[in-house]
């Protein structure tokens, strides 16, 4: 049986920055706490508390200690907090999250109403909608509904993790049934080009192989992100965190088997996945 890796795959530039900050901070400084997991992968999570970077709730667990914000970025709100109780703040918000901040609170100032298309409970729209002032709303294409009545000036930009075809449908769903309303339209695009890259290599790879395994965190949008388009192209597909979770009968009569893995996961858990996948598949032909 053949294993074939995706062509861009696993750590992405950003997630690698924020993990030498903050390792390089707990190096420096002693303990620190991050508000929030750096990124969705337990495993990184787990590693770097060996190293002295601890998770901390929200705000509430922040004491004297630095605090870092996390890859996924921060609301004004939470960094305020934090300052106001004295911690120092170590930011290692990804910087094309910051430029969606950024984009968020100018639009804002400028009078727009501010949609941001992704996951209303992740962390990184969380923060964006923050820095829009209260004049920004999270949605997707089940949730327009949650839109206000009367629309005038409106921004609309996107959580970076997602797809530019579905970020490019809502656009197009939202003129199109608020077309009499909206009188001006600003479309920013603040899509990750690095997500962009493995959702179209793992695209590519699920139309050659029978079997997809994607890697990674399940709270981890983006890797959720890979295995849907992995199943919009017809192949078997399984989103698994760790090596437990492979099954000895997924590999029967496969011929090649494609993995695939989100921006948060390292190379040491695709590296562990491939070889458990040849410990089973050579167990199963001795047997």
């Amino acid at each position: 049986m053949e294993i074939l890796l995706a062509k861009d795959m696993g750590f992405c530039w950003g997630v690698r920055r924020a993990i030498d900050i903050m390792e390089k901070a707990a190096q420096e400084k002693g303990d620190i706490v991050s508000l929030g997991p750096i990124v969705h992968n337990p495993q990184v999570v787990a590693e770097l508390e060996t190293k002295g970077v601890h998770l901390g709730d929200g705000p509430q667990s922040v004491n004297s200690k630095p605090v870092a914000i996390t890859a996924h970025g921060a609301g004004p709100e939470a960094i305020s907090a934090a300052k106001g109780k004295g911690a120092e703040v170590i930011d290692t918000t990804c910087p094309i999250v910051t430029r969606s901040q950024r984009w968020a609170k100018k639009m804002a100032e400028n009078g727009f109403t501010v949609i941001v298309y992704g996951d209303t409970k992740h962390r990184e729209v969380k923060g964006v909608l923050g820095w829009a002032g209260g004049k920004g709303f999270a949605v997707t294409e089940e949730s327009m509904q949650r839109l206000p009545a009367e629309l005038s000036r409106v921004a609309v930009i996107s959580q970076t993790t997602q797809s530019p075809e579905k970020f490019a449908a809502f656009v197009s769903r939202l003129l199109q049934e608020r077309v009499g309303q909206i009188n001006e339209l600003r479309v920013i695009n603040t899509l990750c080009d690095v997500t962009s890259s493995q959702q179209a290599a793992t695209r590519e790879l699920a139309q050659e192989v029978g079997l997809m395994l994607v890697v990674g965190g399940r709270n981890s949008a983006n890797t959720r992100h890979l295995a849907e388009v992995s199943r919009e192209e017809g192949a078997e597909t399984h989103h698994i965190e760790s090596v437990d979770e492979l099954r000895p009968e997924w590999f029967e009569d496969q011929e090649r088997v494609g993995i695939s893995a989100g921006a948060s996961t390292p190379d040491s858990a695709v590296e562990a996945v491939v070889d458990r996948i040849r410990e089973l598949v050579a167990a199963k032909a001795a047997s």
